[in-house]
């Protein structure tokens, strides 16, 4: 399968069949350039301007809310959890996605705001890509990332909700992240074909190019 970074949280699942899952869509105030087109299904963890624009995408499954959800092959589940450290009073809640496709299990932790419980991280097993925020301010910071990323323990982690040259407001870059993760490898293209030995690897951790 492959997935595609196109900036901030948001990424295009793409399986062997050419179903595709967008993953928290944003608008042009982000500061990048905007999805329109045809997908699949649309999950969407949080209803905030740079994880929920849709106007542009044409799409018969749009995922908000949490519960299992399947069509053509393809499982998505919905856990619930918060977007800051007061349990939703300050942000609200957020919702991790668990998506089943080719027989990877990614999980997208969306605007996760707080370290996870041991009863939270007992639903997130067997993850083999984890896409996890690292950027701070809105969302955990780069060393609560790392701690995170080492209690959910998937074979390739993907950094997201960090400050590019693009984006147009204030997060953390990935130093912190990377100091407390001790790894990464920076792909220089926005993409990444999944192959079976993907399951072989331990915490590897993938920057992609959202270019």
């Amino acid at each position: 399968m492959k997935i595609t970074w196109l900036g901030h949280s948001s990424f295009i699942l793409e399986d062997s069949n050419n179903i595709k899952v967008l993953t928290d869509p944003f608008d042009d105030s982000t500061g990048y350039k905007v999805f329109s087109g045809n997908v699949d299904a649309v999950t969407i963890s949080h209803h905030h301007f740079d994880h929920d624009y849709t106007q542009k995408i044409t799409c018969p499954n749009i995922i908000d809310k949490t519960g299992d959800f399947n069509f053509q092959n393809i499982s998505i589940k919905g856990f619930p959890s918060y977007h800051d450290k007061v349990k939703g009073a300050k942000r609200g809640k957020n919702i991790i996605f668990i998506i089943e496709m080719d027989g990877y299990r990614l999980c997208h932790l969306g605007d996760l705001g707080y370290i996870l419980s041991k009863e939270e991280i007992n639903n997130l097993k067997s993850i083999d890509v984890l896409f996890i925020p690292v950027g701070g301010n809105f969302t955990i910071d780069g060393k609560e990332a790392a701690e995170v990323a080492k209690l959910i323990n998937p074979h390739i982690i993907i950094p997201m909700h960090y400050k590019t040259p693009d984006l147009s407001f204030e997060l953390d870059g990935l130093e912190t992240f990377l100091k407390y993760i001790k790894s990464g490898k920076y792909i220089d293209k926005n993409y990444l074909n999944l192959s079976d030995d993907c399951k072989n690897q331990y915490k590897d951790v993938k920057i992609l190019d959202y270019k």
